[in-house]
């Protein structure tokens, strides 16, 4: 069986990884000049690899005002979205951001978050209702 080709010509970091893509599948993540690669431990055939022009954003999930990161997403422009976590997520963001504008990462909406926006819209059909 043929190896995967990479599409990085240099490779800053390799980390222990998951890919959450269906079922988890456990890997190796790689970050290098031309794109985000992730290979599977178990099967060859599943990889992931997004070139750096075609990523869109990257979220990453900041929870306990950054001490723990339990996952990150790379949002494409064409393919969607994949989401991954790392053994060191840290380092894994920073060397991304090396290829990532940083303007393109931002954090996800926390829990808390997610439960006030619900909320306000509630809020803002209840008085368009009594508008209307």
């Amino acid at each position: 069986m043929a190896m995967v080709q990479s599409l990085n010509a240099k490779v800053d970091l390799v980390k222990d990884g998951t890919s959450f893509t269906g079922l988890n599948e456990y890997g190796k993540i790689m970050i290098g000049d031309k794109a985000f690669e992730f290979y599977s431990d178990r099967d060859a055939k599943k990889f992931i690899q997004i070139p750096w022009e075609e990523v869109d954003c990257v979220v990453a999930s900041v929870l306990f005002k950054g001490k723990w990161i339990p996952r990150f997403a790379l949002k494409t422009k064409k393919s969607g979205t994949y989401t991954f976590s790392a053994k060191n997520p840290k380092q894994v963001l920073r060397a991304i951001r090396e290829y990532v504008h940083p303007d393109k990462m931002v954090r996800s909406l926390g829990f808390f978050d997610v439960l006030n926006n619900s909320f306000k819209a509630i809020g803002k059909k209840r008085q368009k209702k009594e508008k209307d």
